[in-house]
């Protein structure tokens, strides 16, 4: 774990311009805890996709998935997401299927910055025994289920531009190491700009 001083949430945000932040990864990572709070540092919007999902649909994930199947949810989602990046600068929480779908990695990388937010299988496990709401785990063995499902999309959230460890700890201590992160992030992109326009 890096020990460097976070960046000032203004530098991030005039870095920022209009892209989004965009949280990935699996279901109890913490992307909408994790994501508010970064919001609240940036004084930025913040959106939850499934919220927004169920806003403009008027039915709950589990009721979409029961009666439309998850490709339908799956285009839906893709819909809002996409929208939700055309609409300036914000950060996203997004569901767990969503950075899966290759037209939404790619509609992130144009309009934000992706942070996929790691997590271990028991920590997983812990936070989502405490809700009912999962479509996915509806299942005898929701921890083999959450067990394929991190073999299956780690690969694939591995191609997120910032990965922030997860754990046990305090809300705040994981929000300052996303905005470390993503302000590093962010100070790469704008030197490599440097270099390119003077080279």
């Amino acid at each position: 774990m890096t020990t460097a001083v976070p960046h000032p949430a203004s530098t991030i945000r005039d870095r920022l311009g209009d892209r989004v932040v965009v949280f990935v990864g699996l279901m109890g990572a913490g992307k909408t805890a994790i994501g508010r709070k970064v919001a609240q540092a940036l004084q930025l919007p913040f959106v939850d996709s499934d919220h927004e999902i169920e806003t403009v649909s008027r039915m709950t994930v589990p009721e979409l998935f029961e009666r439309y199947g998850e490709p339908e949810f799956r285009a839906l989602e893709q819909r809002v997401i996409e929208r939700l990046l055309r609409e300036g600068p914000r950060v996203v929480s997004t569901g767990g299927g969503a950075f899966m779908n290759a037209q939404t990695r790619e509609a992130i990388a144009e309009h934000g910055i992706s942070i996929w937010l790691k997590a271990d299988l028991d920590l997983l496990m812990e936070r989502v025994a405490k809700k009912q709401n999962r479509p996915l785990l509806k299942n005898a063995d929701p921890r083999g289920i959450m067990a394929k499902l991190m073999a299956d999309r780690y690969p694939v959230y591995a191609l997120a531009d910032v990965m922030v460890e997860t754990r046990d700890a305090k809300r705040e201590l994981i929000t300052d190491e996303a905005l470390q992160a993503l302000g590093h992030h962010l100070e790469r992109l704008a030197m490599s700009d440097e270099t390119r326009a003077t080279s």
